[in-house]
């Protein structure tokens, strides 16, 4: 953790909807003229998308079954871990990104699929902003949590991240259901044991509880809206939290737990905006300090 350079990471799998909620951030950065070095949880994998296919065919003839892009062997942890220590030291680093589809590859002139060079972070940025799978994974031989200042889990029920990941991957990648499932059966045993633990590290969770029938994720048609959901709101240390403005800012929220508020789905954002505006106040506040004694 570091007063001069703050580190912010969002963590959640695969359809989790960790893109959402960096666009609140984003928004909350253009309103409080924040600038952020914005680094996706993708650009940290070890292998672009042809090279994955053959280390998964490779794994696949070895008898390994669950090769994927939630597990250590996939990704570049230490890398990952180095760029939050170098950031929370000196404000600087290298990152790279990972171009998804046609549109984000046009302008660097490459395949989709592919990774950008590494080069270096903008210069004189207030803070480190991470989305992505791993943000909070501890090993033997990383400890990658222990660097955000600020570590918020984006974790919807099972049931409904599977809908969410089904609806974007056949929409917007042409997927097959046959194909989404197998994936999301290969990636079990690293959503168990890598991708679950990391919520038991955050200062903040986030979790949309839909309030519809979506015991067979596999047939739905559509992701319920955010009208059809509440979405439960962790904090590991409620200390500073002021859960009566909350309660009297969300209308029709209320507390479950000492340290929980369940909110309607479709106050989402404004409850981010709420809580999240006073901690980026708050960074911004010791940085300057900070820098001023230095």
């Amino acid at each position: 953790m570091s007063e001069r350079h703050p580190i912010i990471a969002i963590t959640g799998s695969s359809g989790a909807g960790t893109t959402s909620v960096t666009r609140t951030f984003e928004n909350i950065f253009r309103r409080e003229n924040v600038r952020a070095a914005i680094i996706e949880g993708d650009s940290f994998h070890r292998y672009d998308r042809k090279e994955m296919k053959v280390r998964m065919a490779e794994a696949a003839e070895t008898g390994n079954l669950n090769f994927s892009h939630f597990g250590p062997d996939t990704n570049l942890f230490a890398e990952l871990e180095n760029l939050f220590r170098t950031y929370g030291e000196t404000g600087t680093g290298t990152s790279r990104k990972y171009l998804h589809d046609t549109e984000e590859a046009a302008p660097y002139a490459q395949e989709p699929g592919t990774f950008t060079p590494w080069e270096k972070l903008p210069a004189d940025t207030d803070l480190l902003f991470y989305e992505g799978l791993h943000g909070g994974v501890v090993s033997d031989t990383v400890n990658i949590a222990r660097h955000p200042d600020l570590l918020i889990g984006v974790v919807p029920v099972i049931n409904l991240e599977w809908i969410q990941k089904l609806w974007r991957d056949k929409s917007k990648r042409g997927y097959s259901t046959e194909a989404v499932t197998d994936t999301i059966l290969r990636r079990m045993p690293d959503y168990v044991n890598t991708i679950c633990p990391q919520f038991s590290r955050t200062h903040v969770n986030f979790q949309r509880v839909p309030c519809v029938d979506t015991s067979n994720p596999f047939i739905a048609r559509e992701i319920p809206s955010p009208d059809e959901s509440f979405v439960v709101i962790r904090f590991a240390n409620p200390k500073g939290i002021d859960f009566q403005y909350l309660l009297n800012m969300v209308h029709d929220s209320f507390m479950s737990r000492a340290n929980t508020i369940v909110v309607p789905g479709g106050k989402m954002e404004l409850a981010m905006q709420l809580i999240f505006t006073p901690f980026i106040w708050r960074m911004m506040e010791r940085r300057q300090r900070a820098l001023g004694r230095a």
